[in-house]
């Protein structure tokens, strides 16, 4: 029998409670920890900015056992989203699993020689460390603040001007009546430039590194999760250790491949007016397709047609009385800065030792499966396997993760195994498919259907795709056969 274990599960988003409810209907103690006030993690309402929605549909932004309401928006809000984590945390009694306002400083091995983890843990009040025999790291990518400055920052801000983190960015009175500049190019940035807009700023700058591919809601009046989120779309990017036949038919198919991508280009550069805007990217969309493939947000060219927003190529250099200095040379009216700059990624409270094992020089991190280290043993992480259904994702490697924890996955991996997998996959990452080295080649887009494949064949599933090939091949992933794939896996309740 699976011997019960206490668990500790940091962070309370949505990974931190597909992994709570995961190990807890296995049977384990689950203590969960979450630093700020609320579950939802990045939809938590005091981090989201104005506008916020998700960039994936919400029948691919779901749990497998709870939709979302048919009135919500095909792209749910913010607030939907926040709303939508609290019904699954309540239909699952997942709240008394956790602590709110309770930071975790440290994580070390234990010292009573035992298999498992010390934390210290922090609350207003009170310090403490306990032990844990297993831990499940869910602070996903989008943890810690990028904080940058500029030359100059101080004294502009010392004269009334505003520099703040997208995040900060939480009340849209803000911008009324002031020069805004917007920094990325992410949905964040763009969500913010446009809404920015829509409340009365007085101008709106978006300044960005490099022109990316963008996807709108609707490419050529269809709905991109029909276009882009299929097995059949998936197998014409050059995945990892392809078989043979794969190889003969890539090599049969790429003319066709090569036109299906054009084509795609073409669409995106006509519907968008990117050569008007100077937005075509250099590197084609089949070798940059990846976790940072932004949404197109709503509004964002129309607000460039209208000269509402304006875009530069650039970044900035200084800050001087009242503007942004651009490394254009252009001198843009700025009182409020909004950095776009994203998150840092890391696992700061593991000790230093661990983190060199976990992370490559290069900033790649070694993990099998996208979950756990050989080297970091009685731990793993649920949401580093970044993806366009986020949530489907989280609650897929959830479930391994557990029964790898018990060593209960059909097909358990030795340590050999681990090691040979990880190097491959940095090997491919580093030389054959550079965009996957994105967020530390924490991304399984644009492979979804290959890495929950591998997952349910680990984890024994006896049913792992839908009867009809058709919508097999030419639909998006579907959360309520995964929900099926997952009952469909050897059962156990550890005691």
């Amino acid at each position: 029998m699976t011997k019960r274990k206490t668990v500790a599960v940091i962070g309370g988003g949505v990974s931190g409670l597909a992994a709570a409810k995961a190990f807890d209907e296995r049977g384990h103690r689950v203590l969960g920890f979450e630093r700020s006030h609320d579950f939802g993690g990045v939809w938590e309402l005091s981090r989201s900015y104005p506008d916020v929605q998700t960039q994936s549909p919400k029948d691919l932004y779901r749990f497998t056992d709870l939709p979302m309401p048919d009135d919500y928006p095909e792209w749910p809000k913010g607030p939907q989203v926040h709303a939508y984590v609290h019904a699954y945390a309540k239909k699952h009694n997942l709240a008394r699993l956790f602590r709110l306002n309770t930071t975790v400083l440290s994580m070390d091995r234990r010292s009573d020689g035992q298999p498992g983890w010390t934390l210290t843990l922090e609350t207003a009040d009170k310090a403490w460390t306990q032990d844990f025999d297993f831990v499940a790291v869910c602070t996903g990518q989008f943890s810690d603040k990028n904080i940058i400055s500029h030359p100059g920052q101080d004294a502009f801000v010392q004269t009334g001007g505003q520099v703040m983190h997208s995040s900060d960015y939480t009340d849209s009175s803000l911008a009324t009546g002031k020069n805004v500049v917007v920094l990325g190019g992410s949905k964040s940035a763009t969500d913010i430039a446009v809404n920015a807009v829509k409340n009365g700023a007085k101008s709106v700058t978006l300044v960005y590194r490099e022109p990316v591919w963008r996807v709108p809601y609707f490419i050529g009046g269809i709905n991109f999760k029909r276009l882009l989120y299929m097995r059949a779309q998936e197998l014409q990017f050059n995945g990892w250790s392809p078989s043979i036949t794969g190889k003969i038919l890539s090599t049969l198919f790429k003319p066709l491949i090569w036109a299906n991508f054009r084509g795609l280009e073409m669409m995106l550069k006509t519907q968008l007016k990117l050569k008007k805007w100077d937005m075509v990217p250099d590197v084609p969309i089949e070798k940059d397709a990846s976790c940072s493939l932004p949404i197109v947000t709503p509004g964002l060219f129309e607000g460039f047609e209208a000269g509402t927003i304006k875009p530069v190529r650039g970044t900035i250099d200084h800050y001087e009385n009242g503007h942004a200095v651009l490394t254009t040379g252009d001198r843009v009216p700025c009182d409020v800065s909004v950095l776009a700059v994203g998150w840092k990624l890391g696992v700061p409270y593991l000790a230093k030792e661990y983190r060199g094992k976990l992370i490559e020089p290069d900033g790649q991190y070694r993990v099998y499966r996208l979950s756990v280290n050989p080297d970091l043993p009685d731990m793993g992480f649920v949401g580093f396997n970044s993806s366009f259904c986020t949530i489907l994702s989280a609650e897929m490697i959830a479930n391994w993760l557990v029964r790898f924890a018990d060593g209960q996955l059909a097909n358990q991996p030795t340590d050999q195994e681990m090691r040979q997998n990880i190097d491959m996959m940095l090997d491919w990452r580093r030389k054959e498919r550079p965009a996957a080295q994105v967020y530390g080649g924490l991304c399984s887009a644009p492979f979804h259907f290959r890495h929950f494949d591998e997952l349910l064949a680990d984890m024994g599933a006896t049913k792992t795709k839908r009867s009809n090939p058709m919508a097999e091949q030419f639909s998006y992933p579907n959360a309520d056969a995964y929900g099926g794939y997952l009952a469909s896996t050897p059962q156990y309740v550890a005691g």
